[in-house]
């Protein structure tokens, strides 16, 4: 087979996340980059998450010895080489070539915990395969019967930790994905399209479509008898997403996982205050990437109230806008114990495979060793809202 090379205009390296989503975008077919880089509707709730870090300022101190510099930290008895968690992302194994493999390798690499997908490409049984120990991610679904079958999958293939993603009781509109014939009704035109969409991008042909099949959700095979294709499981999973659950309805998943059990989707105290009462080890201050209900806040802005209400009853973990190891520092000094990054690690993985997700990760490190340094403090345990310039600082 003839040989296609990788387009790549930055006429320099990556030095930045900024970078990597140039690069993801140049790579990937139109749709798939909509697709992980866009949000709901008008898109207000996504900038907001972004643009949240831009009103904290963080206090520089001087002539203080941080020689020591330390990013390690536990989270739910884990020690960790940086507070950051790879947070579950769908399809990621259509962004690389048995995509979820490689950014588990690179997670493994630097220490940190990845979070396999419900939807992902590469089912719970190939991870395993890796002897790699990774997070497992599970909607709330109707079928409770294959929910049950998808833990117990997860249980044998070593997975002591369950993030349980709450916020999809029905599923917020996508312009960009319509636009693009990702969802609702396929039309002859929007079909053509997406095809020439496709054929535009040969490198990603070759190398993922191709080289990298099978393209179908790893982990539906069993209940979405006989597909070959992701349309053939779009019907089963839009059918799954349950309206009808409520807090009582959870404890049954209490009944089928012992294993580390965090809830994925808070954005209210009150709603923190049941995830803990529920049983919760954790919880992620999460707005679906802004992907769900345009127009609420910021996960930023939110945060500090929910971790004075919860008092350190559980662990919490941020979701939502981290582009920098300075956002990460701002994150903890304002309430979170680690960060999920999502899209950051698939524009890297998109762009370069394990070696852009390991770049990532190197990024974050060392601004996040920097913005320590620099606001005089050594250890991740030291940072508090006391290294941010005025504490009154509005986030909204």
């Amino acid at each position: 087979p003839m040989s296609i090379t990788a387009p790549n205009s930055l006429n320099i390296a990556p030095a930045s996340i900024s970078d990597y989503r140039q690069l993801a975008a140049q790579r990937l077919p139109r749709q798939l980059f909509d697709y992980i880089d866009g949000g709901s509707y008008q898109e207000i709730t996504l900038q907001q998450n972004l643009h949240a870090y831009d009103k904290v300022a963080l206090k520089q101190r001087i002539l203080r010895d941080v020689s020591q510099v330390n990013t390690r930290t536990q989270l739910l008895g884990q020690s960790l080489a940086m507070p950051v968690i790879l947070a579950p992302v769908g399809l990621a194994g259509c962004y690389a070539k048995r995509g979820e493999v490689q950014a588990l390798a690179a997670a493994h690499h630097y220490n940190i915990p990845f979070c396999l997908s419900t939807v992902s490409i590469c089912s719970i049984e190939e991870l395993a395969k890796t002897q790699q120990n990774f997070w497992f991610q599970l909607y709330v679904i109707k079928d409770r019967s294959y929910a049950i079958k998808l833990l117990n999958r997860a249980k044998k293939a070593g997975c002591n930790t369950l993030v349980l993603t709450v916020d999809l009781p029905v599923l917020g509109e996508r312009y960009r994905d319509i636009r693009n014939g990702l969802s609702m009704n396929k039309s002859v035109i929007g079909s053509i399209k997406r095809a020439i969409d496709i054929a535009s991008h040969p490198y990603w042909l070759w190398n993922v479509a191709i080289k990298g099949k099978p393209l179908v959700f790893g982990n539906l095979t069993e209940a979405v008898a006989g597909a070959n294709s992701l349309d053939d499981f779009k019907s089963w999973v839009d059918s799954q997403f349950d309206a009808s659950m409520t807090w009582q309805d959870l404890k049954w998943l209490r009944d089928h996982w012992q294993g580390k059990l965090i809830i994925k989707g808070i954005m209210d105290s009150e709603d923190a205050q049941q995830a803990v009462a529920l049983g919760a080890d954790a919880i992620v201050v999460s707005n679906h990437g802004g992907r769900q209900l345009d127009g609420v806040p910021a996960t930023l802005a939110v945060l500090p109230e929910i971790a004075q209400v919860i008092n350190k009853q559980c662990s919490i973990i941020l979701d939502g806008g981290i582009r920098s190891g300075l956002d990460i520092v701002k994150a903890i000094a304002l309430g979170a114990d680690a960060c999920m990054i999502g899209r950051a690690w698939a524009y890297a993985l998109a762009a370069k495979g394990e070696q852009g997700v390991s770049h990532v990760l190197q990024i974050l490190h060392n601004e996040m060793q920097t913005a320590m340094a620099l606001t005089g403090v050594n250890q991740v345990d030291e940072i508090n809202d006391k290294i941010l310039f005025g504490k009154s600082n509005k986030i909204s």
